[in-house]
């Protein structure tokens, strides 16, 4: 107890300061630790008048079904995820997204299994997987790539000091949305499914769920991969679009998501 005391004194002085920082005309913001509700709960009163980063800055990305999407390669071999790295390249007309491949590629080490990561969105998930899949199937990489994305995502996570702060709707504490995330990717054909407690801001105060699939080259796998890789993230999109967000509706309806009130 005294440990814990000790921390979130310190943890409210560090709120205490950003919150002058803040007043003083610094963009600040808190990054998803639960650093503020810890402050909060000791003594620092003003703590959530620092926004979270996800309304702050990421809530319309999340709309587009955008998220940080990954790969890695089963084989070790590091010339696999370049490979992969040039089809990324070739096939979404992205500046951003060509300056991060490129920047990884010099500047990020792997460690243990090759892996790499961005962010793309609906419809651009159910691409990347289908053209890794090919890859695969033609030899051109040398053993399967297991796909996932980051329990940091658009529909899979119920975290309402972090990814659902501060929703249109008042939905932030809703859990129906992760749980409902996996089982539509069980139904799907995901590789695997697995159900979280944490997430991030500790013990209590998130639900996610993550999931996993393998592309092997399999003819069949492409299809489970179109419906997994649609499925997870429209999921998101749809979570947006029931809370009210525009640009999730305007989302939903370019890709033709059917569901209620739309």
């Amino acid at each position: 107890t005294a440990y814990i005391n000790a921390a979130g004194e310190s943890a409210a002085e560090h709120v205490d300061y950003l919150i002058k920082m803040k007043e003083n005309g610094a963009i600040t913001f808190e990054y998803g630790n639960n650093l503020r509700r810890f402050a909060y709960e000791h003594g620092a009163s003003g703590a959530f008048e620092i926004p979270g980063y996800v309304p702050a800055f990421i809530r319309d990305l999340f709309s587009e079904g955008k998220g940080p999407f990954r790969w890695v390669a089963l084989s070790g071999e590091p010339e696999d995820i370049y490979r992969i790295d040039e089809e990324v390249l070739k096939l979404f007309d992205d500046p951003h997204l060509h300056r991060w491949i490129r920047m990884a590629r010099e500047k990020v080490k792997f460690q243990g299994l090759p892996a790499r990561i961005c962010w793309l969105g609906m419809g651009e998930r159910a691409k990347m997987g289908e053209a890794i899949n090919n890859l695969v199937e033609k030899g051109e990489v040398k053993a399967p790539v297991v796909i996932g994305r980051d329990h940091h995502d658009t529909g899979s996570v119920a975290s309402p000091y972090r990814e659902t702060e501060a929703m249109k709707d008042g939905s932030d504490a809703i859990a129906d949305w992760p749980i409902l995330n996996a089982l539509l990717n069980t139904a799907s054909g995901a590789s695997w499914v697995s159900f979280h407690h944490g997430g991030g801001v500790g013990m209590g105060y998130s639900l996610h769920a993550g999931v996993v699939i393998v592309a092997d080259g399999e003819k069949e796998t492409y299809k489970r991969l179109e419906r997994v890789l649609t499925n997870d993230v429209g999921l998101g999109v749809v979570r947006h679009a029931d809370a009210g967000y525009e640009k999730a509706i305007e989302t939903a309806k370019k890709f033709g998501i059917k569901m209620p009130r739309l």
